[in-house]
């Protein structure tokens, strides 16, 4: 019996020292490569090198500012709960992908098969989204809290 040939693409595996810098990261998306080197004691080039493996592969998708709450008061934040019809999540989450307001987007058990977390600028905007996600081919139903504060 043969096997279908399929063409796959190898994963960049990551190590120990990819983690940290992506900890690192985290903590301060805007540190210099130099700072990056000092505190994994590792060349800059060797940094250099890594991040832009991390991200052509994917492993990073970006680099944002997080601003602190008190600076974001007029922002609408959500999470929206996500039912899929059949087997089309890969491709609905495709689509959800393309919402820049959809920051995150997690698979979940139980009821809903995705979770997904809104910030938009306005009530308008944010009503959009909603729309946006509700005529997405596959998406059967959805549930949308509305996050007031933080306790």
């Amino acid at each position: 019996m043969t096997q279908p040939h399929h063409v796959t693409k190898r994963a960049y595996l990551h190590d120990a020292v990819d983690k940290e810098l992506i900890a690192i990261l985290r903590a301060d998306g805007r540190a210099s490569i130099s700072k990056l080197a000092s505190l994994l004691n590792i060349s800059r080039g060797t940094v250099q090198n890594r991040l832009d493996r991390l991200v052509s592969s994917g492993a990073i998708l970006g680099f944002t500012v997080r601003a602190h709450d008190e600076l974001e008061t007029d922002i609408v934040k959500a999470m929206m709960m996500i039912e899929v019809t059949g087997k089309s999540t890969n491709q609905v989450i495709q689509k959800l992908r393309g919402i820049p307001q959809l920051t995150k987007l997690h698979t979940t058990n139980g009821n809903w098969d995705l979770v997904a977390e809104i910030r938009a600028s306005d009530l308008q905007e944010f009503d959009r989204v909603l729309g946006d996600v509700r005529t997405i081919d596959g998406v059967l139903n959805s549930e949308t809290s509305l996050l007031l504060r933080t306790v």
